[in-house]
């Protein structure tokens, strides 16, 4: 299952914060098209019916199927840059 580093579950919880009260607020990481490579990240303000649901000290990420199979063995990540920027990426689960 995809974990979430420190740093993703911190963004995606003051992502929540900055878009109001406190609700089941995350991001979702779906597929286009059933397409296994190509993954989109977007805002999401719960979970599909068929999600798979990561929850890692109060952030939540919300996989369509396609992307919880991509992501089974993955570590979610995230930047932020000098202006504020914000960039999720994607690596190898610790072993």
């Amino acid at each position: 299952m995809l974990t979430l580093t420190d740093t993703a579950a911190k963004v995606i919880r003051d992502l929540n914060t900055q878009m109001g009260e406190p609700t089941d607020k995350g991001i979702r990481i779906s597929s286009q098209d059933d397409d296994a490579g190509s993954l989109m990240l977007s805002v999401a303000d719960g979970p599909e019916t068929s999600d798979k649901v990561v929850e890692s000290e109060g952030a939540k990420v919300y996989l369509d199927p396609v992307a919880a199979t991509v992501l089974d063995d993955k570590a979610l990540d995230a930047d932020i840059d000098d202006q504020g920027g914000i960039s999720f990426h994607v690596e190898d689960q610790p072993i």
